[in-house]
């Protein structure tokens, strides 16, 4: 299982395969698997995915901002501190200790534009789409440079598989229509 999943596994994944916990509490005192952290094993020979430890660990928690940036391909920067939202009410104490930027937001927005992301260790966690994540950097309070909003949208506009009607949309809810239309213009 940990093979065809890029040397990674779950209790979740284990347990819907009908396998016992303690299968994986044996396979690491075999030394068969090495414990990630709470939930997630991997093959000894496998770099840990700290996305996917992360994402596990905080379920709630969907990558945004800078973070997608990075997982899409719209900037150079490697992140040095993961970016999640979670919604309204959730407990932030622990991630904000595991050093994620958190960011809060309200249930009607949460779950909108969520999509599957690839890691550069070829694993599948939940964030933001490239539409959404392009609306929120623009955004005030989130106080993203100029320059990766620049870039962002410069790498945008060349890509094939572009949604504008789809970015208009989330800049229509995302209340930043005025901001996207201008960097459209410029760029299209």
């Amino acid at each position: 299982m940990a093979e065809y999943n890029n040397g990674l596994v779950t209790t979740d994944m284990v347990v819907k395969e009908g396998i016992s916990r303690s299968s994986l509490q044996y396979l690491v005192q075999q030394g068969n698997l090495e414990r990630a952290s709470r939930g997630v094993y991997t093959l000894p020979e496998v770099w840990e995915d700290e996305f996917v430890v992360l994402q596990n660990r905080y379920k709630r928690g969907i990558y945004s901002l800078d973070t997608v940036l990075y997982l899409t391909d719209l900037t150079d920067r490697t992140p040095i501190r993961f970016n999640m939202t979670f919604p309204y009410g959730y407990n932030l104490t622990n991630p904000k200790a595991d050093g994620i930027l958190c960011r809060g937001i309200r249930s009607s927005l949460y779950d909108i534009g969520i999509s599957a992301l690839v890691t550069p260790s070829g694993n599948t966690v939940r964030g933001y789409s490239v539409e959404r994540t392009l609306c929120d950097i623009l955004q005030p309070r989130y106080h993203t440079d100029i320059q990766v909003i620049i870039e962002a949208f410069k790498r945008y506009t060349k890509r094939t598989e572009k949604n504008i009607p789809l970015l208009s949309e989330f800049a229509k809810l995302l209340k930043v229509e005025d901001k996207v239309r201008s960097y459209l213009e410029v760029l299209l």
